[in-house]
């Protein structure tokens, strides 16, 4: 079920009960993410209140610091979508721009208290807001007191005795290191793009292709992929190929290309997750579109006997 989504502070008004905050950027929607939001479940149960996750559009990087500012794990839609699948039913996303930036940290929480019934507050142990990130856990604590409500602060989740980040997310898909990201976030890694109109090269190959236009999310390394595709209902295999296609007409960003196996339907315009099951090989320039041709099968092959591997059977 998809959750209700309040995109101005204000709009809380409409919620009658009490309420429990867990605020954040929530990018990746990872294992310390998802401790923050059981916490506030369990202590919106607790106090007869509802849970509503806080959480910002864009990433505030992209406001305050555009020229350094990452790829993300998850875009808007990709976050709304795990934060539903981590049991969040009510979200509150505040559009964040350079004004909203600029509120004082007392600002921030008094527009909150006035909006509905805060009981309690849920943030990480290292979490600032506010102007200039002057609002830490502290002045939260004696903001709740003024306003009458508790503060919950969530330590850090480590795993292989490091803490679990966005950024240490970020780092491991950047270099291939699945695993280490697997066990940072909880599940595997994915990326939501949207189907757009490319070459249509594949097609002329045989091997039809849809060109992902990713949410600005990050890339794992240039490639050939094992993927599984998440398309409405359906799990779809096949293969992707991430990179600049150096045989032909070469890009000059970073493409995802993606091949469905026994899939003709057309699905421009539909938004589909893409989960990576496997590194195949690198990518490569090849002596013409026949060796391409040649290789793409050999890719197909191999990622067919990857899935006889892992035990999915594909016809």
């Amino acid at each position: 079920m998809k959750p209700r989504i309040f995109h101005r502070i204000a709009e809380l008004s409409a919620l009658t009960e009490r309420v429990v905050l867990a605020a954040g950027v929530f990018d990746g929607v990872h294992l310390g993410h998802q401790a923050l939001i059981r916490q506030a479940r369990e202590d919106a149960a607790a106090l007869e209140a509802r849970p509503v996750i806080l959480t910002f559009d864009p990433h505030p990087m992209k406001v305050l610091r555009p020229d350094v500012a990452p790829r993300l794990l998850t875009a808007t839609e990709h976050k709304i979508r795990l934060l539903a699948s981590a049991g969040a039913d009510t979200i509150l996303l505040v559009p964040f721009n350079r004004e909203f930036a600029a509120q004082p940290p007392d600002v921030f929480v008094r527009s909150l208290a006035e909006a509905c019934r805060v009981v309690k507050i849920c943030v990480g142990h290292e979490w600032s807001f506010g102007k200039n990130r002057a609002g830490n856990v502290t002045m939260l604590q004696t903001l709740g007191g003024e306003h009458g409500f508790e503060v919950g602060s969530i330590a850090s989740v480590t795993v292989d005795g490091l803490p679990v980040s966005s950024t240490r997310i970020r780092s491991a898909i950047e270099a291939g290191e699945f695993d280490v990201a697997r066990r940072c976030l909880g599940r595997d890694y994915t990326i939501l793009g949207t189907v757009r109109h490319g070459s249509h090269l594949g097609h002329e190959l045989g091997f039809p292709t849809a060109n992902l236009s990713a949410h600005n999310e990050q890339f794992p390394p240039n490639g050939v992929y094992v993927i599984e595709a998440m398309l409405k209902e359906k799990r779809l295999p096949g293969v992707a190929n991430i990179g600049i296609r150096p045989t032909v007409e070469p890009a000059s960003e970073r493409t995802l290309e993606v091949h469905l196996f026994d899939f003709s339907e057309d699905i421009y315009g539909q938004d589909m997750e893409l989960r990576f099951v496997r590194y195949l090989r690198p990518e490569r320039k090849f002596d013409g579109l026949e060796s391409l041709k040649r290789q793409i099968q050999t890719d197909v092959s191999d990622a067919h006997r990857v899935f006889r591997e892992i035990g999915r059977i594909v016809s």
